[in-house]
């Protein structure tokens, strides 16, 4: 069986800058912290507009799962329009960024995975390949009673093949560039 990170049992805790708060899913190896993780999975509440923390060496990928609607401006230039529609954005951690809310504050799923492992997610229909996973996991966006998950619960896959259910984001680690 495997195991379940149900979302009723999520703690918020507030922003140092007071512009959000995130809940901690999961943090792989169990107890390390910021400076140590190879990969960590949370949601976060943004209620306004402000500076992102950088994380060298970190990966991000960024889903917006419900809310309004936010942009990133990244120092480099970089722009990324993240709308209420599951789409993930990738970006790099260590670049500082702006985030700007454009509507109503939000709930993001976020994705940090420490170089060299390569972190995705994959959105409903989508086919995710089994080749090189560390590890995988099933986000429920709704109910998914035939996956015995409620909304936001989070459950571990096998490391195979998989094709995303309606309603959900497969989360995924790899080893390299997969």
């Amino acid at each position: 069986m495997s195991k379940i990170y149900p979302g009723v049992e999520r703690r918020f805790t507030p922003w140092k800058n007071g512009g959000g708060e995130t809940a901690e899913i999961l943090c792989k190896p169990e107890g390390s912290g910021f400076d140590n993780f190879d990969w960590r999975i949370s949601t976060a509440k943004v209620g306004q507009s402000g500076p992102f923390s950088t994380f060298p060496g970190i990966n991000r990928v960024l889903t917006v799962i419900e809310g309004g609607a936010m942009r990133l401006t990244f120092s480099d230039g970089q722009i990324i329009d993240c709308q209420p529609d599951g789409v993930p954005h990738c970006f790099s951690g260590e670049t500082p960024c702006v985030a700007e809310l454009r509507g109503a504050e939000l709930l993001d799923l976020n994705l940090m995975v420490r170089a060299p492992l390569t972190g995705a997610v994959y959105q409903s229909g989508a086919h995710v390949p089994g080749d090189a996973l560390l590890a995988c996991y099933l986000f429920a966006l709704d109910d998914m009673p035939c996956f015995g998950l409620n909304r936001h619960d989070l459950r571990e896959l096998p490391l195979a093949s998989v094709t995303v259910p309606d309603n959900a984001l497969v989360l995924t680690i790899r080893r390299g560039n997969g």
